[in-house]
C-alpha cells in the first residue's frame, strides 16, 4: 500500500477540501496522513479513514509562527514513513521539498490558490517579495502537481514550466431536499478575510429587508464586528463564527440566497474559483456572485447565480433584493442549481485525483 503525507498550515477540523481528498485516496487504497497545526480553539478531531496529526506552536500569528511551524513540520516529516510528500499551498512547500530530497521520496504540489497574488500578500510588497522568492525556488522543483482551476494551472506553467492538472474543489453530491427554507435568509460562508468585500456588503444590508448570517472567521472578523455596529445593522447581521462542516451543510440549504464576493485586488481574487461557489450550488441556493472570469464561464453554462459587475453597496443590495423578491427568477436559479450539482460534484471530480496518483506511482 502506497503512503501519502499531506501538509497544511491550518487546523484540520474545517478543511473540507482536504477531508474529501484524503478520504477519497484512503478509499482508493492509499495509506494517507494529513498534518496540520493545532490552534488554541481547535476542536477534537473526528474519526476519519486516514491518519491525522496536528503540530503545536508557541507563536500563533505572524512571521515567527510561519518560521516555527515550518521548522516543526520539517522535523516531523523527516521521521515519518511515506512514499510521497504533498505540499498544500506555498506556506508548507519548503519543509516538503527538503524532506523529499533527504528521504529520496516523491513530492507533489497542490496549489489551492495563486498564493503570491492573494490580496493580503499583494498589498504588502516586502511580504510579497519574500513569498515570490520561495515560489521561484520551490515550485519548479515540484514537477508533479495539480490546482483548482485552469487559469492557475496556466499561470504556473507560464512562470515555472510545470504542467499541473486541475482538481476542482467540489462538494460531495447531496440529493436530499431541505425542509424549513427561510424566505428572507441570506448566508455568507467562508473566511472572514481582507478582500471579501465586507466593507460594502455590511452597508448594503441597510437597504435589504432580510437577515444575513456569516459563517466563518478570519483576519477581518473584528473589523466586521465594528462595521455592523457602525452601519446600525445589528438586527440584520449575525456572526456565527466557525461552524463545523457537518453543521454548515445543514444550515446553508435553509437560506434563500447566498453571497460570493471578492475584491478584484490581486490576480488570485480576480481569477478565483472558490469552493463555496460550488457549496451553494450543491445546497440548491442561488447566489449573488462577482462577475469574474471563472464564475462567468460556469454561470454561462449553468445559470445558477446573479452576477454583479461591481461590489458597491447599491449594486449588492439591488442584486440581493432581486433574488429575494422575484420568485420566478429565484426558482429559475434554484432549479438550475439542482441540475448543475449532478455535474459539479466530488464523486465525478475524485476520478481525476485518483488517476493522478495512479500515474504518479506507475
Amino acid at each position: 500500500m502506497r503512503s501519502l503525507t499531506f501538509t497544511v498550515i491550518n487546523d484540520l477540523t474545517y478543511d473540507q477540501r482536504m477531508q474529501r481528498i484524503c478520504s477519497s485516496l484512503s478509499s482508493g487504497g492509499y495509506h494517507v496522513n494529513l498534518v496540520g497545526r493545532r490552534l488554541a480553539r481547535s476542536l477534537r478531531l473526528k474519526e476519519e479513514p486516514y491518519k491525522q496529526n496536528r503540530l503545536s506552536c508557541f507563536f500563533s500569528t505572524g512571521k515567527l509562527m510561519y518560521l516555527e511551524f515550518n521548522l516543526r513540520l520539517f522535523l516531523h516529516l523527516l521521521f515519518i514513513s511515506t512514499d510521497c510528500y504533498v505540499s498544500i499551498d506555498l506556506d508548507t512547500i519548503i519543509p516538503n521539498y527538503f524532506a523529499s530530497v533527504l528521504r529520496k521520496k516523491k513530492r507533489v504540489y497542490d496549489a489551492h490558490e495563486l498564493f503570491t497574488e492573494l490580496k493580503e500578500i499583494v498589498i504588502r510588497p516586502t511580504i510579497q517579495k519574500a513569498w515570490l522568492k520561495i515560489e521561484r525556488f520551490a515550485v519548479p522543483k515540484f514537477t508533479h502537481g495539480y490546482t483548482v482551476n485552469e487559469f492557475i494551472a496556466a499561470e504556473l506553467a507560464r512562470k515555472y514550466r510545470v504542467e499541473y492538472g486541475v482538481v476542482r474543489n467540489l462538494p460531495k453530491l447531496m440529493k436530499a431536499e431541505v425542509d424549513g427554507k427561510e424566505d428572507r435568509l441570506i448566508i455568507y460562508q467562508g473566511a472572514v478575510n481582507e478582500g471579501r468585500s465586507f466593507e460594502t456588503l455590511i452597508p448594503a444590508m441597510k437597504d435589504v429587508d432580510a437577515k444575513m448570517i456569516i459563517c466563518g472567521d478570519g483576519n477581518f472578523f473584528n473589523q466586521v464586528i465594528e462595521l455592523i455596529k457602525k452601519e446600525g445593522v445589528e438586527e440584520k447581521v449575525e456572526l456565527l463564527g466557525m461552524v463545523p462542516p457537518d453543521e454548515l451543510k445543514k444550515i446553508t440549504p435553509t437560506a434563500r440566497v447566498a453571497v460570493m464576493l471578492f475584491e478584484g485586488t490581486g490576480l488570485n481574487q480576480y481569477q478565483s474559483l472558490a469552493n463555496r461557489f460550488f457549496d451553494y450550488i450543491m445546497a440548491g441556493v442561488p447566489q449573488v456572485c462577482v462577475n469574474y472570469p471563472q464564475y462567468k464561464i460556469l454561470n454561462e453554462q449553468y445559470n445558477v447565480a446573479s452576477l454583479i459587475s461591481d461590489t458597491s453597496p447599491a449594486t449588492i443590495a439591488h442584486a440581493l433584493n432581486n433574488v429575494l423578491d422575484d420568485d420566478v427568477y429565484y426558482n429559475t436559479l434554484r432549479n438550475n442549481c439542482l441540475i448543475a450539482r449532478e455535474d459539479l460534484n466530488w464523486q465525478n471530480e475524485e476520478k481525476i485525483l485518483l488517476d493522478f496518483y495512479e500515474r504518479l506511482f506507475s
